[in-house]
């Protein structure tokens, strides 16, 4: 296949490279990233490369803060970049608690949870703080014998997290086909039973009912859907959120608030945040 490398280069370095990354792979076309000193580089099927809809992607977070930002564009030859990416890819521990790895890094035997996955670049490796923010708070979380549902699963890993630490019923959504076939692959690498689903929230129907519902996608689609989320949660039942910006929270909480949800408790980590809900009735 055929791509177009994009040299980005950033005024300011944190959290647009971040925030750059996660609207670039989640919500458009690129698969592959490689941090630079000054920017990045994003990979993309030239097929699929849009100058317009990616200085938009920009642009908008522009209006959040001022910083500049410059463009140099490469089509490839025709090789397998995700390969290269998968060489650079580090493995994670995330608060000492859980070694998150792919196949070609090293077992470790330190960690109560090891969780390996295949990095096909499906979001969710660890090395997005939002990952990494939802993985830490589920590690004082009880979730023996408890429903979970994970919705924008991604490469599955907090899926498989709440399956190994007990959950007796565990279902995985994503909206795209290459994160749910990549999650399907990383359940049966980890060993778990999962449910996996490809879709989006309009699969959470008045049948279903959760005890912890894990939400990492972005600030929109969370308040969109948010109610649905709260449709299927039982009583006393946990929504955890992340995949958003600190200064998004208030925003969020309005919403929340609204639907008869408690927070609880809230982290960052390099300006981004993870946020624990708790349903009231």
């Amino acid at each position: 296949m055929k791509y177009t490398e994009v040299k980005i280069t950033l005024s300011k370095l944190n959290p647009y490279r971040d925030l750059l990354i996660y609207s670039l792979g989640d919500e458009g076309p690129y698969d592959s990233f490689v941090e630079t000193p000054d920017g990045l580089k994003a990979y993309v099927p030239t097929e699929q490369f849009d100058m317009d809809w990616l200085k938009s992607q920009i642009e908008e977070l522009q209006q959040s803060s001022s910083f500049s930002y410059q463009l140099s564009v490469e089509d490839l030859p025709d090789k397998d970049y995700n390969e290269e990416w998968e060489r650079q890819h580090q493995a994670v521990l995330v608060e000492g608690f859980c070694w998150v790895r792919a196949p070609f890094h090293p077992h470790r035997d330190d960690v109560k949870y090891e969780i390996e996955i295949e990095p096909k670049m499906s979001f969710g490796t660890a090395h997005h703080a939002t990952t990494y923010l939802m993985l830490s708070l589920l590690e004082q979380e009880e979730l023996e014998g408890r429903r979970v549902l994970d919705m924008g699963s991604g490469t599955g890993v907090l899926a498989i997290l709440a399956a190994k630490k007990g959950a007796s019923y565990v279902e995985a959504i994503d909206v795209d086909e290459w994160a749910f076939r990549n999650a399907q692959e990383n359940f049966e690498r980890n060993h778990v039973v999962v449910t996996p689903l490809l879709g989006d929230a309009s699969l959470l129907t008045e049948d279903k009912h959760f005890d912890v519902i894990l939400a990492n996608i972005n600030r929109n689609i969370l308040m969109r859907d948010m109610h649905s989320y709260v449709s299927v949660l039982n009583p006393g039942g946990t929504l955890f959120l992340s995949g958003f910006y600190e200064h998004d929270v208030d925003s969020l909480l309005g919403v929340a608030e609204g639907l008869g949800l408690r927070p609880v408790l809230q982290k960052c980590r390099n300006e981004w945040t993870a946020i624990k809900l708790k349903k009231i009735n």
